[in-house]
């Protein structure tokens, strides 16, 4: 990976514990760890209600209620409503990657988020605006993540260009398709080997023109 100046870095399962983890216990509640994520990952209706809520065609509420459709057609009976509640109950801030997010800035980088937004409200609790120089969240854009435009506005409103910049994200396809574009990607487990990754890829601050 080449020297780069910027850093996009993902929501939920970077700056919060894993979103995986998260829907397999809420599986695991319903009585299938695997039925929720299964379902959106292969289930056609499921699969689209996700899209059209992460790109902001449709609410909370409208995806919850499709969603508690599809469990029910699985044999879960379930009452939709705050559903993705549920599910974000489980997530909680991860302070070591919100102490490595500042820690990039001080030293003079430029650092955006790019997220897939889960949830009308998933970003509670957190100031974006004063922990990134640049926010960009699916539903406001209308598009997410693998799609190649995402990434394209990310960097833009960063003021940098995909070869100048490093993708940090939980899902090894969102960073395939980063490198594709030329941007630099970190897939991420853990703060310590984010970190161990993340710092020798950044060119040093002195030739950082940021």
């Amino acid at each position: 990976m080449s020297a780069r100046t910027a850093v996009l870095f993902d929501f939920g399962g970077v700056l919060t514990t894993a979103v995986l983890a998260a829907f397999a216990e809420f599986g695991a509640e319903l009585g299938d760890p695997r039925l929720p994520l299964r379902l959106l990952a292969r289930d056609p209706e499921s699969s689209a209600l996700l899209v059209d809520h992460e790109e902001g065609r449709i609410g909370q509420r409208e995806f919850e209620a499709g969603f508690a459709r599809r469990l029910r057609a699985h044999g879960i009976e379930i009452d939709d409503a705050g559903l993705i509640d549920r599910i974000q109950s489980r997530l909680h801030p991860d302070p070591e990657m919100i102490r490595l997010v500042a820690d990039v800035r001080t030293a003079g980088y430029r650092v955006g988020l790019l997220s897939n937004s889960l949830g009308d409200d998933c970003y509670a609790g957190f100031d974006l605006p004063a922990m990134f120089d640049a926010v960009t969240i699916s539903a406001d854009i209308g598009i997410r993540k693998p799609s190649r435009r995402a990434y394209l506005i990310g960097c833009e409103r960063l003021g940098v260009g995909p070869e100048q910049t490093i993708m940090v994200d939980d899902l090894e396809q969102n960073i395939t398709a980063a490198e594709l574009l030329g941007l630099g990607g970190i897939v991420h487990r853990d703060a310590a080997s984010t970190a161990a990754r993340l710092w020798p890829a950044l060119r040093p601050a002195q030739q950082n023109p940021n």
